[in-house]
């Protein structure tokens, strides 16, 4: 039997080791990761991806709007309806905006001792998804992701807890708040095109959404190195429960989506921001526009990050669809329901 510093390789996964950075240490020089991560074989990237395609979802140049913006609300609404994800360029975000997010977060994660980092975990049971942590919602036959995390809110300023901010790196706060600022402006815009691609004036999606209400979660995504990429996934298949979600990665693949019957790794582009419609816009919509089923897979040797930010209704709004959107011929397809009602609904697998 494998030893690890004198302990036995069943010793070592028996620990309690909370963080998948700590169990990615110690299963590095090993070919064999702890059981609670090994996907079912229907679920295991190896057996399921489809092996040599990169899916070329959607790109869309969205700094034309003032010269086109029939064109471009034409690609976004397509994209929207036939995929559920897009990949937006020419977006007016500065690089070095992106570079510095990615830089202090990659910091946090990897720079901050571990007892600093846990000073701002998760506690156990509560209603908010803030924090550091590792499970987020309930797994089927208590698998895991092969992840750890960080989510706290981005803006409005009266919606942030810096409690749940790291003060290392110390320019931390600036990064991120400078980012904020910039990724308005893209939602903003991508809000207009989805609304005028309902027949809708421009506003009147963002209206529906909760307008300067509407709350900026960002995650960031840490998957360590594993083993057995072919056996794990990092974040399962799931639908986001946000409006819409913008995603910047790091250069490591991981992303993939569920389309006409198989599973395809998504083409990365550099400084590209993508987009995910997300269960709330699939709602407004009645169903016009589809959340994406997707899913990340892990590398064996590179560390994959990603900063998704996910654009949520406060907790007590109340989203169904848009009443101008419904007639005999289109009756609703959803339940008007709060959000805090949805997400409770949706992180214990339970039915809307």
């Amino acid at each position: 039997m494998k030893t690890i510093q004198g302990q036995s390789t069943t010793t070592a996964f028996t620990m309690e080791v909370a963080r998948v950075q700590a169990i990615s240490s110690i299963t590095k020089c090993m070919d064999t990761i702890p059981s609670e991560y090994i996907r079912s074989e229907n679920e295991q990237p190896a057996a399921t991806t489809l092996q040599g395609v990169v899916l070329e979802v959607p790109v869309i140049d969205i700094s034309n709007v003032d010269d086109d913006e029939e064109k471009l609300v034409k690609e976004i609404v397509e994209a929207s309806k036939e995929w559920g994800i897009f990949q937006v360029i020419n977006h007016g975000i500065p690089d070095e905006v992106i570079e510095n997010l990615q830089k202090v977060g990659k910091e946090f994660f990897e720079e901050v001792p571990q007892e600093e980092k846990e000073l701002i975990a998760k506690k156990p049971g509560a209603q908010s998804l803030e924090g550091y942590g590792t499970s987020l919602q309930k797994e089927i036959e208590g698998k895991k992701g092969w992840v750890d995390h960080l989510f706290h809110k981005i803006w409005p300023p009266s919606a942030i807890n810096y409690r749940y901010w790291p003060k290392n790196p110390p320019s931390y706060r600036e990064a991120n708040e400078e980012y904020a600022k910039w990724l308005r402006k893209v939602a903003d815009g991508i809000f207009r095109s989805l609304s005028l691609g309902l027949g809708l004036e421009g506003h009147e999606m963002m209206e529906a959404a909760g307008s300067e209400d509407i709350v900026y979660m960002l995650k960031i995504n840490y998957y360590p190195p594993c083993p057995r990429p072919d056996l794990a996934l990092g974040v399962v298949a799931h639908t986001d429960m946000s409006y819409i979600t913008l995603l910047v990665p790091n250069e490591v693949q991981g992303l993939q989506v569920f389309k006409d019957g198989h599973w395809y790794d998504v083409n990365y582009i550099p400084n590209a921001i993508v987009v995910h419609i997300g269960d709330q816009v699939e709602i407004l919509s009645n169903g016009k526009y589809k959340s994406v089923y997707h899913r990340t897979t892990v590398n064996k040797y590179k560390t994959r990050m990603s900063w998704p930010v996910f654009l949520e209704p406060s907790s007590e709004h109340e989203v169904g669809p848009i009443p101008k959107l419904i007639n005999e011929a289109n009756p609703p397809k959803f339940k008007t329901k709060k959000y805090k009602d949805y997400v409770y609904c949706k992180l214990n697998k339970l039915p809307q």
